[in-house]
């Protein structure tokens, strides 16, 4: 059995700290590194590619609202003209910066609000499936298992990677729990390795209430802005190469060659 492991990197912003970046690169499969729109820069975004580049890490765009106040994190009602803009211009950005240090974006996986709206909206996930289509057919979508952007994605024949989320607690329709729930979060670094152990073996979702929903598991994201995400993502690591679960980047997953 494959997984991949991604993080969130690059959101440097008053939201966020990228103290943690340089650590988690040395654990992650593939980075999705924030464009600038919500949180991050040039310099950061470029030094995000090069540690990644040092680490064996694969690259993607994390595209979002132009929302830095909010963090990306505050709902827009947009027509897909500007969506399509907002998403070519990321992958853009950062591909500009990937080709001066000789690497390549590989994915693409939509931030906050925008990302939040079209797992629940199959008409912007397909505006966006098919912005990402448009600026490079070979880009894999990285999505929520389940979600209306793997259904969007699957079909425009795209390549789609379906993830699950590392810290977070999943409800009986096996969406995320709200953050405004006491239960949304997992903390315990041990917790989140036996939840994520558990999920890959069975390739299902463990909700909180105890179901389990059979899905699709390509890749686990480990959030980095937690005061564990650090030795989460490392307990969550030494877990799955325990029970023989090889790690790769996205782009070196057997599903994709």
């Amino acid at each position: 059995m494959e997984i991949n492991i991604n993080c969130d990197l690059g959101e440097n912003s008053k939201f966020c700290s990228t103290e943690n970046d340089p650590m988690l690169l040395g654990i992650v499969n593939s980075a999705n590194v924030a464009c600038g729109y919500h949180a991050g820069d040039k310099a950061t975004m470029e030094k995000t590619v090069e540690t990644s580049k040092k680490n064996g890490v694969s690259i993607g765009a994390h595209p979002s609202f132009n929302d830095p106040e909010n963090f990306g994190r505050k709902r827009l009602n947009l027509q897909p003209s500007e969506i399509n803009k907002l998403i070519v211009d990321q992958i853009n950005i950062l591909s500009e910066i990937a080709q001066k240090n000789s690497m390549k974006v590989t994915h693409v996986k939509p931030h906050g609000a925008l990302n939040n709206m079209a797992c629940e909206d199959f008409e912007l996930a397909k505006v966006i499936a098919k912005s990402i289509f448009v600026a490079d057919k070979d880009l894999i979508f990285l999505v929520p298992t389940g979600s209306e952007m793997e259904k969007a994605g699957k079909k425009l024949d795209m390549k789609v990677a379906a993830e699950i989320f590392a810290d977070r607690n999943y409800e009986d329709d096996g969406n995320l729990i709200s953050r405004s729930k006491p239960n949304a979060l997992i903390t315990d670094p041990e917790i989140a390795k036996n939840h994520i152990v558990k999920m890959v073996k069975n390739q299902a979702i463990n909700c909180f209430s105890g179901k389990q929903i059979p899905c699709e598991i390509d890749s686990i994201c480990v959030h980095g802005d937690g005061k564990s995400a650090v030795s989460t993502a490392k307990k969550i690591k030494e877990g799955l190469l325990k029970n023989g679960v090889e790690l790769k980047t996205l782009v070196q997953l057997k599903k994709f060659i």
